[in-house]
């Protein structure tokens, strides 16, 4: 697919040759810092030197007061107590920082995760009808709840008290709940508003900890999982969470809790050098492959587990789960792109829905965003699951798929989510219709360059600039993630250096050099068409990001390619 290669703004001039002074530093790398609101030596230090002095006092919260009062009066009565928490890897990682935390402190506690098939996404009744059968007046609700209106007025009915721990955008009303923790609430002055539901629980455990002087090592310790909610929730990475995931990066490479330590042995690797990405592409799918395929309590389990035999028994376990997902993925995905290929309608549309009432509904969402990768438009896949038919969206770029589903909400039983990702459910005799409607939807309000996938390219750079101090300031950048991106450079009229060869069916593997530069490594995934081109002294653009390259323990810079242009 050709993609469009779109070189950023100049940021301004005076600023950053105003910040290259202060710094000391290439005028490439101070205009990155000025792209990301970073004008000043001040805040450059605060960019580059994460500290935990950084975090934000969690009382500022709204209703944090209130919530931790609610704890310490269920422990000093003796009272039962839920940790409730969805099913992904951001509420499993929240209930599971949540309960280890209190559980060291108090035993009346059990955790509770929603069954995915049978009870959905959130507070279910079910899961309140338990805690009222077993005598539960407490319930901590983590990543999910803060629309669950009807739920806890419910609740409320069978005297049990809320305390919610959310980060999505509140409705027009919020739940009566003894508390309810989300910096997004309108009437909330916490001044960080992008944490993950797993972050909201580490800010209520780090307010008990002060009020109740438990020193915050106690509360740090879970700052591994933390940084995994972060990595996997595809929240901003900035401000207060750019710390919370610098310091549990570091914590994940040097002294894992025993589950994430298992989690990335059975991936085959080992901690020391993993980064944000390998979080989301290692350690992720694994924790949300217990609740795809089986249940995910297990991947709870895992990652509360004090003994190493039980670790690697669940690791293992979970491992096997995720072999068994990526199975069912790739036969789902074949069978999609069956359907669109054989489908000259469907083919030509400006928005992709397609549904197979024996898909798997664990793992339509992966499939959705494959068919958005190959494809790029608005694309649902749907399946039939109790008797309704379940859909998983994912969007492009710029364009807001949450809004394109309000125009079809008379024809859906229920949906939820954001601008690129959202799910829904509907009556299998509207599915066509729904279709039909959606198509309508999107070719009245997409744009045509929002269907052109696009690279976003930072700056220009001669290779030559690729040099020890450059490259050593710009690692400095990471961790790497939503609204703080690995910089993509251009660099123009560069030739092959030796020959190009294939790694795989369609990767690349070469060393390009400009006129009178040292020659740089390079990969280009999936860039395999391009190989017949590739010849010396023909000479092309490439824009790249730069990366560490580990190979036998020889370190070396090497040029991850974006694209290719002749």
């Amino acid at each position: 697919m050709n993609k469009r290669w779109a070189i950023r703004d100049n940021a301004d001039e005076d600023l950053v040759r105003k910040l290259s002074a202060e710094l000391n530093i290439d005028t490439v790398l101070s205009s990155l810092l000025v792209h990301r609101g970073i004008s000043d030596f001040e805040s450059a230090r605060y960019f580059f030197r994460p500290d935990q002095r950084h975090l934000h006092d969690p009382f500022l919260m709204k209703d944090m007061e209130e919530a931790v009062i609610r704890i310490e009066t269920a422990i000093a009565a003796g009272e039962k107590i839920l940790v409730y928490g969805d099913y992904d890897v951001d509420g499993t990682t929240a209930v599971a920082t949540v309960y280890s935390f209190f559980n060291k402190q108090y035993k009346n506690m059990e955790y509770y995760i929603p069954d995915r098939y049978k009870e959905g996404y959130g507070i279910s009744t079910q899961g309140i009808d338990y805690a009222a059968q077993n005598g539960f007046s407490l319930i901590i609700a983590l990543d999910c709840g803060i629309k669950s209106v009807d739920k806890i007025d419910y609740a409320n009915t069978l005297g049990i008290d809320f305390i919610i721990c959310d980060h999505h955008l509140p409705g027009a009303q919020l739940p009566a709940a003894v508390a309810v923790l989300d910096p997004k609430r309108a009437d909330c002055e916490y001044p960080y508003k992008e944490l993950s539901g797993c972050g909201i629980g580490f800010k209520l455990i780090q307010a008990y900890a002060e009020k109740n002087g438990i020193q915050f090592e106690a509360v740090a310790q879970y700052l591994d999982l933390v940084c995994i909610s972060i990595s996997c929730d595809i929240v901003h990475i900035t401000g207060e969470n750019r710390v919370l995931a610098h310091f549990g990066l570091q914590k994940i490479n040097t002294d894992p809790c025993i589950g994430v330590k298992t989690l990335i042995e059975v991936a085959g690797k080992t901690p020391g050098n993993l980064t944000i990405s390998d979080v989301v592409f290692l350690i992720g799918p694994r924790i949300n492959a217990a609740g795809r395929i089986d249940d995910a309590k297990h991947a709870v389990e895992l990652l509360i587990a004090c003994d190493e035999n039980v670790a690697r028994a669940k690791g293992l376990m979970i491992n096997t789960r995720n072999t068994e997902r990526k199975g069912h993925d790739l036969t789902i995905t074949d069978q999609a792109l069956d359907i669109i290929d054989g489908d000259e309608v469907l083919i030509g549309r400006k928005s992709t829905v397609v549904f197979n009432k024996d898909w798997h509904k664990g793992v339509i969402g992966i499939v959705a965003s494959r068919l958005t990768e190959k494809y790029y438009r608005p694309t649902i896949v749907l399946t039939q699951s109790n008797g309704h038919v379940a859909g998983s969206a994912r969007s492009v770029l710029g364009f807001d798929l949450y809004e394109a589903l309000c125009e079809c909400k008379d024809l859906l039983i229920q949906f939820g989510g954001h601008k690129y990702a959202a799910g829904l459910t509907l009556l299998p005799e509207n599915v066509e219709a729904f279709k039909d409607r959606f198509e309508e939807v999107v070719s009245a309000t997409i744009s045509p360059e929002q269907l052109i996938q696009q690279i976003q390219i930072d700056a220009e750079l001669r290779l030559s600039q690729i040099e020890p101090k450059f490259f050593r300031i710009l690692n400095q950048f990471a961790p790497f993630g939503p609204e703080n991106m690995a910089p993509v450079f251009i660099s123009k009229n560069v030739y092959v250096s030796g020959n190009a060869g294939l790694v795989g069916q369609a990767h690349i593997k070469m060393a390009v050099m400009q006129e009178g530069t040292a020659a740089f490594d390079c990969i280009a995934f999936n860039h395999g068409e391009y190989l017949p081109q590739l010849k010396p002294g023909v000479p092309f653009d490439i824009c790249y990001s730069i990366e560490e390259n580990i190979w036998r323990e020889r370190r070396s810079i090497q040029l991850n390619i974006k694209g290719i242009r002749f």
